[in-house]
């Protein structure tokens, strides 16, 4: 059996307010490709499908396309979709009904009985091969909050000392007690999660930092020997957990922020036999725009702006496509017409200015006593004094007094 695993896919996701839709449309259209050469007979999307809980019509119509398209070149087909914390549970499961007749199961949170019993059978999804057989069962585990978790009484003098991630363990040892009971020879059970575990390598300029009843990170060991694969979802740089081979995350199919420019963005393919992994492989996905960095160090403005005159980019007709660009600006003063020399400087340069990135060198400065104001302190404070205050701690000067004008006259304008 094959499968291929991806997660965030962040649908709808802007680069600073730069619409990404026609990126999310190429990456959508290529795993479409991939899936009928690969002839995948399952596709796991490790939640992050949205980038917000509350996603234009654009997005979910690119969402529901897919996979009616999935489901259309790859008749034998399934898949199962779990929520992400950048996704909304409930909305992500109301077309379920009509995402059953082209195999897809959507998980968006923990279901429960009327008397308040997790339902762990709805958690546990059967995959079958093309011939129609099945050969696995998915724990199909959500991004889980405080009150999705069983409850576990932690004894204090006990080695935990953590009820959520205990929880989060004893849920993954339920939904598992449930598929071994339905798991005949040669079947594997493969665990979805959207987490962060413990040893993840973060992208703090586009992930969520995720803090759960005080728990930032799981252990890998949650999932148990008698799982072939994890699954994972949430952080965007693909990596093994712990250095174990058979738990991953994919990563994000694209680079979510200029944090990200060099991750090797991809899916992962799973090639199950015997009720074991027999193989994973990463399928690289081609990068439909570019990201800049100029220069590739924070450097003073006279050589950014040499740096950006000399900057040759192929032309590219479809604006869409024209690579977007972050300036790295060394300053040692304030420069208030940064930007439009800046602009000067590409004009008619093929790229999207998305995001200049100033880095400030005064002397003194790291060694310079920082002094914090109390609430009291601000509280009394008039909103001048503030941004005096502000100046004068970042810059060890003086507000100017046409910059003190400057804000007077903002001020006022409110």
């Amino acid at each position: 059996m094959r499968l291929i695993h991806t997660s965030d896919w962040h649908l709808g996701q802007t680069l600073h307010s730069f619409d990404r839709s026609l990126e999310h449309q190429c990456f959508l259209d290529w795993l479409l490709d991939t899936l009928v050469a690969q002839q995948a007979d399952a596709l796991l999307i490790c939640g992050d499908v949205f980038d917000s809980a509350n996603p234009s019509a654009a997005s979910q119509k690119q969402l529901y396309r897919f996979l009616q398209q999935a489901k259309a070149r790859v008749p034998h087909l399934a898949t199962v979709i779990i929520a992400g914390n950048h996704d909304s549970p409930g909305r992500l499961e109301a077309p379920g009904p009509l995402l059953e007749t082209v195999d897809a199961t959507v998980v968006g949170f923990v279901p429960r009985r009327p008397d308040g019993h997790i339902e762990v059978q709805r958690l546990v999804v059967p995959l079958t091969n093309r011939l129609g057989q099945v050969a696995a069962w998915c724990l199909a585990v959500p991004f889980l909050r405080p009150g999705d978790v069983p409850r576990v009484d932690v004894d204090p003098a006990g080695d935990s000392a953590d009820p959520f991630a205990d929880g989060v363990a004893l849920l993954y040892q339920q939904a598992l007690a449930h598929a071994l009971q339905l798991r005949q020879s040669g079947q594997a059970i493969v665990a979805l999660g959207h987490c962060h575990m413990l040893g993840g390598q973060t992208s703090d300029d586009s992930e969520r930092r995720i803090v759960v009843g005080g728990s930032q990170a799981l252990s890998a060991s949650l999932f148990g020997e008698q799982v072939a694969y994890a699954a994972l979802g949430h952080l965007h740089l693909a990596q093994r957990v712990g250095g174990q081979d058979g738990v991953r995350y994919c990563g994000s199919p694209l680079p979510l922020s200029f944090a990200e420019v060099n991750y090797p963005h991809q899916v992962l393919q799973l090639d199950l036999a015997d009720g074991a992994v027999s193989a994973i492989t990463a399928l690289p996905v081609p990068r439909a725009v570019d990201l800049l960095r100029v220069p590739a160090q924070h450097a003073p403005l006279p050589e950014v702006l040499a740096a950006l005159q000399a900057l040759v980019v192929p032309d590219q007709a479809d604006p869409q496509r024209q690579p977007y660009l972050e300036v790295r600006v060394l300053l040692t003063a304030p420069e208030p017409g940064l930007r439009s020399q800046i602009e000067a400087a590409l004009a008619d340069k093929p790229v999207r200015l998305a995001k200049i990135d100033t880095r400030l060198m005064l002397p003194g400065t790291a060694d310079a006593a920082q002094t914090h104001a109390s609430l009291d302190d601000l509280q009394g404070l008039q909103p001048a004094a503030v941004f005096e205050q502000l100046y004068r701690s970042q810059y060890q000067a003086d507000v100017p007094p046409a910059l003190q004008q400057a804000f007077a006259e903002l001020l006022s304008a409110q």
